[in-house]
């Protein structure tokens, strides 16, 4: 018999949203080059300028440039590269690559001291959940988990540039936005035809881009309508299951502004990649960290730059919810988690 499973792990990635499913869909018949002049390429370019349009409104970037690029990761380099920026250890490897990690952060990962225009950011912490108090006029704001889940917009924020990532909010793989205050001067890295205002070279990706554009409608509308406060109950309920019956696990940032779905926890001396294997036979997907760091079996760097011992870096597990997961999931998760949990204090009793 099959194992039943359940997909615990929505800050990874997100499951396809059905509209963004059918944009794509919808987008290949749009035959044109969008740098065409002709009637077909015209037609690709109206279908890109309105989702850009669209991602903008959902953005909260009205008056802000939308560069469409690869996903976080190219939007970061894009953005940061060659700027001497500021920022801390916990921040998503994306990031990090190109920042100093010279900011001070409190057991809650949370930053305390930050220069506004050299500073780059995450909105809300990948591993933890934990949001971070964003002062005015960041540099670099990286939104991808936050965008959707929570509460933003990019003039709210006032920050010079924006990170978001299509395939965390139910969009696909492969696409993402680099948000740019208008008038704001940007080398490119992908040098070439001039796409994107001269910003990203490239032909666009046009399923991409419609189908994040219509993920992106789709998880403002979603989060408006009350869904994530939901997904917030459940993310409550798992961890009073838990802390009922293991006493000693450690719930990471928990006493701190947190992502509504994000489940940070960890038990020392058992090894967190260990446990996804376990979680992972029994039905269910999580992860041991962000998916970039997953399967690198090292301690987590962001737990260690909170005050965190090796042992307890090296044994959390992140179990990260989405509007698509029931109570009933989540009983099963607890369930089959405390089961191994009992095997595992007996082993070392």
């Amino acid at each position: 018999m099959a194992v039943r499973r359940s997909y615990l792990d929505w800050n990874a990635t997100a499951p396809l949203r059905p509209e963004a499913r059918e944009a794509m869909i919808g987008a290949m018949d749009v035959v044109g080059n969008p740098s065409s002049v002709h009637a077909e390429g015209r037609a690709a370019k109206a279908l890109m300028e309105r989702a850009r349009a669209q991602v903008a409104t959902a953005l909260g970037a009205d008056g802000a440039d939308v560069i469409f690029v690869s996903g976080a990761t190219e939007a970061a380099a894009l953005a940061c590269a060659g700027r001497g920026l500021k920022g801390a250890w916990v921040e998503h490897d994306a990031l990090a690559a190109w920042v100093d990690p010279v900011l001070p952060v409190d057991a809650h990962g949370q930053v305390q001291v930050a220069v506004p225009e050299e500073t780059a950011l995450q909105a809300a912490n990948s591993e933890t959940g934990v949001i971070q108090a964003l002062p005015q006029g960041l540099a670099v704001v990286d939104a991808t988990q936050a965008f959707g889940k929570i509460p933003f917009a990019f003039n709210w924020v006032g920050c010079t540039a924006a990170l978001v990532s299509a395939h965390k909010l139910g969009g696909p793989k492969g696409i993402g936005a680099l948000v740019i205050r208008r008038g704001t001067d940007l080398d490119a890295m992908l040098k070439g035809g001039g796409q994107e205002m001269g910003r990203r070279a490239g032909t666009e990706n046009i399923l991409g881009i419609a189908g994040f554009a219509a993920a992106a409608e789709a998880a403002i509308r979603e989060l408006e309508q009350g869904h994530w406060t939901e997904v917030e109950k459940l993310r409550n309920i798992l961890e009073n299951a838990i802390a009922e019956r293991a006493k000693e696990t450690i719930f990471v940032g928990n006493d701190a502004p947190r992502l509504p779905n994000t489940s940070c926890f960890a038990l020392p001396g058992w090894k967190g990649e260990t446990q996804v294997m376990q979680m992972d036979l029994a039905g269910f997907a999580i992860s041991a960290g962000s998916a970039c760091s997953s399967g690198k079996l090292r301690p987590s760097r962001v737990l260690q730059a909170m005050g965190h011992d090796d042992d307890i870096a090296r044994s959390a597990i992140r179990v990260s919810l989405g509007p698509g997961v029931t109570e009933e999931d989540v009983m099963r998760f607890a369930d089959a988690w405390l089961r191994q949990y009992e095997k595992h204090r007996a082993r070392h009793a």
